[in-house]
């Protein structure tokens, strides 16, 4: 019971000092407050709540440290760097599940399968050591597994979905697979080179999803979204090098600097009336041939 108490702790640590500074005694009546609403024991002394500072520090990466000019205890991130928001965006979650005992009754959840995180420390293992793995591997149209060789190169998130970027041994040809759609891997006790110029940063800096495309040169592309699709558009940008070139009660328009991939033409689409494609003409004219087609199908 006790090693929960502590994760317990550390849980609500992490959330209580995310938005700012607490003296000590303000973070002991806090576990203690949550002691008498929770079936835990968090109360803590000085010895205890440091103690705690280095475990989480240790085990979760998030530093807490003492301000003495505040004379405030505060946790020390970097709020630009994805990974530490999406690691206090996960602490958030795993809090909120955890003080709730009927959770079904107040989160509705998608059902969804699992999404293949168990095998993200099998390939950072497999990259750290320049080893080759095997992976068992079932595409969407196709019933059959299939064996692959690859040489892993890092791994990347695509609408909610993680994906092996990886060289395939079949054909030397970077490739994306699906982390919910690989069956099993091992790691084979065969080295490789890590291409010395790759990051995968770099790598998908001008792509639009996980997809390739023939076009390895980004291009510049116009889009204008109705007043109210801009709004959305404006709080959850497409790509990185979005910039807005007119927003008024008519329209907002937007320029994007990208590899336009099926993927993104895939979200043009989704987008519907609700966007209009301005340049380059042979993407104007792309998805003027889909909607065409698309209405074809109701007639």
């Amino acid at each position: 019971m006790a090693q929960k108490d502590a994760i317990k702790r550390h849980s609500l640590l992490i959330n209580y000092l995310r938005s700012r500074g607490r003296t000590f005694e303000e973070i002991e009546y806090y576990l203690e407050t949550e002691s008498m609403v929770q079936s835990y024991d968090l109360n803590i002394s000085q010895r205890t709540f440091q103690r705690d500072v280095k475990e989480i520090s240790l085990l979760w990466g998030i530093d807490i440290e003492y301000n003495r000019t505040t004379k405030k205890y505060e946790i020390v991130y970097d709020k630009t760097e994805t990974k530490n928001e999406r690691l206090m965006e996960a602490f958030s979650i795993f809090n909120t599940l955890n003080v709730t005992e009927r959770i079904s009754e107040f989160i509705h959840f998608e059902d969804r399968k699992t999404s293949g995180t168990h095998f993200m420390m099998d390939i950072i293992t497999s990259i750290k050591n320049r080893k080759l793995i095997e992976i068992y591997h079932k595409k969407y149209w196709e019933d059959n597994v299939t064996r692959r060789e690859v040489e892993p190169l890092g791994i990347k998130e695509y609408r909610y979905r993680w994906y092996l970027i990886a060289i395939d041994k079949k054909d030397n040809s970077v490739k994306s697979f699906g982390l919910d759609r690989i069956v099993e891997i091992n790691q084979l006790d065969i080295k490789y080179s890590f291409p010395e110029k790759f990051n995968i940063n770099e790598y998908f800096k001008n792509n639009y999803g996980v997809i390739g495309s023939k076009n390895t040169k980004p291009e510049l592309i116009e889009l204008s979204f109705t007043s109210f699709q801009g709004k959305y558009i404006k709080s959850l940008k497409m790509h990185h090098s979005q910039k807005i070139l007119i927003d008024n009660d008519d329209e907002l328009r937007i320029s994007l600097k990208l590899i336009p991939t099926i993927d993104f033409i895939m979200d043009l689409q989704y987008y519907g009336e609700c966007v209009k494609v301005l340049k380059p003409k042979w993407l104007v004219d792309d998805i003027k041939s889909r909607l065409t087609n698309a209405k074809k199908q109701y007639k």
